[in-house]
């Protein structure tokens, strides 16, 4: 019997701290209905481009999720996320991470499907995560 195949959730940021934030928060579930994920750091856009640019199949980019940190410089995850949907067939969904909760309008312009705010709440993201991971898997089924 094969074991499922993980999620892959693509992180960006330049700050490792924040990079470890989440990669802690999210353990290796989120949530009891899904199975394990593996995650991919990039602390640079130019890396995570050529990550993408590497990766795609057929035209076609195989992740799960983006998270992105809209804090990061000199290039942050806001931009990125709006490169990514407009670049991107069939994009997979963008959860952003804001630097106050009053710029979730400013994740609504990148065309993230989702906005959380800094410091992250580990329970929030997991939630988020699952949400757009369930939301990811009914879209490629």
């Amino acid at each position: 019997m094969t074991s499922p195949r993980k999620s892959q959730i693509i992180l960006y940021s330049d700050d490792s701290s924040v990079r470890q934030a989440i990669i802690s928060a999210l353990g290796k579930k989120v949530a009891n209905d899904l199975g394990e994920h593996e995650v991919i750091e990039f602390a640079t856009g130019a890396a995570l481009r050529q990550y993408i640019e590497r990766n795609g199949v057929d035209g076609k980019f195989k992740a799960d999720l983006f998270i992105l940190d809209g804090e990061a410089v000199p290039e942050g995850g806001m931009g990125i996320a709006r490169q990514l949907k407009d670049e991107v067939f069939n994009c997979p969904p963008v959860l952003l991470i804001t630097g106050r909760p009053q710029d979730a309008w400013l994740a609504a312009w990148s065309r993230a499907e989702a906005s959380i705010s800094h410091p992250v709440d580990p329970f929030t993201l997991a939630s988020t995560v699952a949400d757009l991971l369930r939301t990811s898997a009914l879209a490629t089924s």
